[in-house]
């Protein structure tokens, strides 16, 4: 019978340290999570105006980049949602920027711009380097949402669920 009682006992202790360990091992993650966060590349941007959005401009800003292309029928459909969040949240200080992919035909995009009136940030990648800083873009649309200190907060692959994303932009802006 005492051999059973001191069973219990060292069950229950090794229970209760385990618990300890997963509880400070939580505590720890959200305590340091910027710190795990991937920074986003600092880049200068040129719109399709000839003006230039210098890395300095979005620092201390919410922001999303959102790769896409004139092609891409899930970045079309896209779109009015972008400009939807756009809307809600520029008063605020958060930016957009819709970066072009190399692929894409300049005037294209430029036509797709002008014919949709929008208005945020519409940037050409030219060269490819833009989607190369951030890692490499393999597939139409990919979406960072990048947090005041520059940190990219979430990556979305196709179309983001914009109920979180407006979730992650209030929650950001306040």
């Amino acid at each position: 019978m005492e051999t059973q009682l001191k069973k219990i006992g060292y069950t229950k202790s090794l229970a209760l340290l385990v618990a300890t360990i997963l509880l400070v091992g939580v505590v720890w993650m959200l305590t340091h999570a910027d710190a795990a966060r991937a920074q986003a590349p600092r880049l200068d941007y040129m719109n399709l105006h000839g003006e230039k959005i210098a890395a300095e401009q979005l620092h201390g800003k919410v922001y999303l980049v959102n790769f896409w292309a004139t092609s891409c029928a899930t970045c079309v459909k896209e779109m009015p949602k972008m400009v939807e969040t756009y809307e809600k949240f520029h008063g605020r200080g958060f930016e957009l920027i819709a970066v072009a992919m190399a692929s894409d035909q300049p005037n294209f995009v430029v036509n797709f711009a002008e014919t949709r009136q929008l208005q945020f940030q519409v940037v050409l990648d030219l060269d490819g380097s833009m989607a190369q800083a951030f890692g490499g873009i393999l597939g139409t649309p990919t979406t960072f949402l990048i947090n005041k200190k520059g940190q990219i907060l979430k990556k979305y692959v196709g179309e983001p669920s914009f109920e979180e994303l407006a979730s992650l932009i209030e929650h950001e802006l306040s």
